[in-house]
């Protein structure tokens, strides 16, 4: 069967999410090391709560933090993608991109190259103007990708969600406007 992308880039496919794709994705996000930087892992039950909100936030936006496949082997390797965020900060409401990739496809570049897919999208495609990316302060994997595609870090902040989890709540916001993603291409 083949898959239907909303769009792809060079090795990556990008998609809404499906229920079919629960197992593996749990597996993702009970990886220790994936979500090191996050207050826990997810067990089965809440990865099926997480994928229905993405697949709502779809429908209703758009966008989401896409499934994402190798396009050669159709292998779901977690998500890259844009998500709205409403929580309560200097630098929202905004739309946020961010990726999650299980730990075998780490260093191979899908990250940057997906990120770079959906900044793409977000400006050309859904016409919007401004994007930001956050992470805890010691995340720099995640930092380093956001400086590859072209973001600037415009602060720090105590994220509001995470304040029951002080070890993550401090974190750093990155962004980039349509007009510098279009000098840089």
């Amino acid at each position: 069967m083949k898959k239907e992308y909303i769009f792809k880039s060079e090795r990556l496919g990008f998609r809404n999410w499906t229920n079919g794709d629960l197992t593996e994705f749990a597996k993702i996000n009970s990886d220790l090391e994936v979500m090191k930087y996050f207050p826990k892992t997810l067990v089965e039950d809440e990865t099926l709560e997480f994928i229905q909100r993405l697949q709502n936030h779809y429908e209703k936006n758009g966008y989401s933090y896409f499934a994402t496949e190798i396009l050669k082997t159709g292998e779901l390797i977690g998500f890259i993608g844009l998500a709205f965020q409403d929580y309560i900060t200097d630098f929202t409401p905004a739309v946020d991109i961010g990726w999650r990739l299980k730990k075998d496809v780490w260093g191979q570049g899908y990250a940057t190259e997906g990120a770079e897919k959906c900044l793409d999208f977000a400006f050309n495609k859904l016409k919007l103007e401004n994007i930001i990316s956050t992470c805890t302060k010691e995340n720099s994997k995640s930092e380093n990708v956001m400086k590859k595609i072209g973001m600037q870090k415009i602060g720090e902040f105590k994220h509001p969600k995470l304040k029951d989890y002080p070890e993550y709540e401090e974190c750093i916001c990155y962004e980039i406007n349509k007009k510098v993603w279009q000098q840089r291409i």
